[in-house]
């Protein structure tokens, strides 16, 4: 698929994906999100982790806030990202509790750095690792689209982890345009189902 303007049509996209999403009622989208939980939480890569990272939601994102609380309950560490001021850069913090955020870059929740552990992100725990992704919208073959910060894409570009992607299926397109360095969800889940990605690029 080719684009005269990628920036563009990104831009319309992201639009209509919010716009969606607040056409959510809170009943609909929290229906949604306890769909989409409990097919992550079945996941036997999930289960198999003892590290979890994951954004922390917000109003129009599919929640974590659960995932965030079943996941300390099951006995795994949680760490969650935090924004480096001035940088397109993302550290990542252990968190003990949802207590632990305040309101941080964009006013997302995020950990407070003087009073968490930081998650080396050139160590072994990664490699055990099950990573959670936002995305305003993702396609088919399990690439996403976020708020075009940047952020995450320069995460992923050196995480070796696993990752799953969550999305509504309203936020579904079969091909979103995405650069040739763009890394795909290893796993995608919606609140209907879930697709896995092999890494040849087809689904499996």
């Amino acid at each position: 698929m080719r684009y005269t303007d990628i920036r563009e049509v990104k831009k319309k996209l992201r639009d209509e994906f919010k716009m969606t999403r607040r056409g959510f009622s809170p009943e609909a989208k929290a229906e949604r999100d306890q769909k989409i939980l409990r097919k992550l939480l079945a996941l036997p890569e999930y289960q198999a982790a003892p590290l979890l990272l994951t954004y922390v939601s917000t109003a129009i994102e599919v929640d974590t806030h659960q995932l965030i609380e079943q996941a300390l309950l099951d006995g795994k560490r949680v760490a969650v990202p935090w924004c480096v001021p001035g940088k397109v850069e993302m550290k990542f913090f252990y968190i003990h509790a949802l207590s632990d955020l305040a309101p941080g870059t964009f006013g997302v929740l995020e950990p407070v750095p003087e009073r968490a552990e930081e998650l080396p992100l050139s160590t072994g725990p990664l490699l055990q690792s099950f990573c959670v992704l936002p995305g305003l919208g993702f396609d088919l073959e399990g690439y996403r689209l976020g708020y075009g910060k940047g952020y995450y894409d320069r995460f992923l570009s050196r995480y070796l982890g696993v990752t799953a992607g969550v999305c509504y299926t309203a936020c579904l397109k079969t091909q979103l345009p995405h650069g040739r360095y763009d890394r795909r969800a290893d796993i995608l889940v919606t609140e209907k189902f879930i697709k896995r990605f092999s890494a040849s690029g087809g689904s499996v």
